[in-house]
């Protein structure tokens, strides 16, 4: 999986299938194409403030509908789109296209924004990996 852009509101992701992403008819899993949807919309939600912060705050999926349409082939794009953004939560909605540029997958999703996520013994991690060498995100 690939980010190709993300900003204003809007993400796009890419990724060439492989065998281990198709399910037993030899096409895309229903699985992946929720996971690019899934990420395509959760940038599409941090995109308004990507660059201006480095450690969030981040998004956690509160719900997720997803459509299916057609048998997902090759390279599949993923295009997020941000539709509100209030205090604390993110509505969105992404399309999933193949090489054709034909629809494969729809969703819409709400996703709340956070800055650390609880871990082990409720403890605060934040949501970027830092570089040990240099503290700064990778």
């Amino acid at each position: 999986m690939e980010l190709q852009a993300m900003g204003d509101g809007r993400a796009t992701l890419t990724v060439d299938l492989r065998d281990a992403h198709l399910n037993s008819w030899e096409v895309a899993h229903g699985g992946v194409m929720m996971t690019l949807l899934d990420v395509a919309m959760a940038h599409a939600a941090r995109s308004l403030l990507h660059g201006r912060t480095a450690d969030g705050p981040g998004v956690v999926t509160l719900e997720m509908k997803t459509s299916f349409m057609r048998p997902g082939l090759g390279r599949l794009r993923a295009e997020g789109v941000l539709l509100h953004r209030a205090t604390t939560l993110a509505f969105t909605e992404g399309s999933v296209f193949n090489e054709a540029g034909e629809l494969c997958a729809h969703a819409t999703a709400t996703f709340k924004f956070i800055h650390a996520l609880p871990t082990g013994k409720r403890r605060l991690n934040a949501l970027q990996r830092q570089d040990d060498a240099t503290g700064d995100a990778p």
